[in-house]
């Protein structure tokens, strides 16, 4: 096993800007919200934990991209940013996400807490949960692992169509695995950067 964590210096290089903008946002946070952004910066804070990486083929070995800093992310052209009639994050679920209708209940409530934690300031909904069938998208068996596997394109389209005049984003969850293409074994999940859908496994 390997263990990514980074040192203080690291963690304030990456995350500290004196872009005036985001200067201007840390000063607006009240003494509680400030407290809460410094634990970042604390290699022992129980907020971030360092990320164990089990095996060769977890996402950050098999997949290596370049290191981001904060500032980079806030000045990406694509990142999307809430307006004032566009702040609600909703969740579709597709398909029961456990054993039962109880079970995909728990974990949806436990899903829309992070969510509003995660997403500080906006709403989070859920819709009413669907039966993969509604979502009419093509399906397939898997030859390799033989799972029930649906096209995630499609569910962004689907999830395009649904989308609220006053969502921010919406965001698809299954336990059903995803495919974006006959040839690929499987996706993790899908998102669209323009259309504010996504869709998660």
């Amino acid at each position: 096993m390997q263990t990514v964590q980074h040192p203080e210096h690291t963690l304030k290089t990456a995350l500290i800007s004196k872009n005036p903008e985001l200067v201007k946002q840390y000063e607006q946070l009240d003494p509680r919200e400030q407290r809460l952004l410094n634990e970042a910066f604390r290699p022992d804070s129980d907020l971030f934990g360092p990320i164990i990486l089990h095996s060769p083929s977890d996402w950050i070995i098999s997949h290596p991209e370049a290191p981001q800093d904060f500032e980079e992310f806030f000045s990406d052209l694509h990142r999307k940013s809430p307006s004032p009639g566009k702040q609600t994050v909703y969740i579709q679920c597709i398909g029961l996400l456990g054993n039962t209708r109880g079970i995909s209940e728990e974990y949806l409530k436990w899903l829309k807490g992070y969510c509003e934690a995660f997403f500080y300031g906006l709403k989070v909904r859920l819709l009413e949960p669907i039966p993969v069938s509604a979502t009419r998208c093509s399906f397939r068996i898997n030859d390799s692992t033989r799972n029930l596997q649906i096209h995630a394109g499609q569910i962004l389209t689907f999830l395009k169509k649904k989308k609220p005049e006053d969502a921010f984003c919406i965001v698809g969850i299954t336990m059903i695995d995803l495919y974006p293409r006959d040839s690929w074994n499987f996706v993790f999940g899908q998102a669209s950067l323009t259309e504010g859908s996504g869709q998660v496994d």
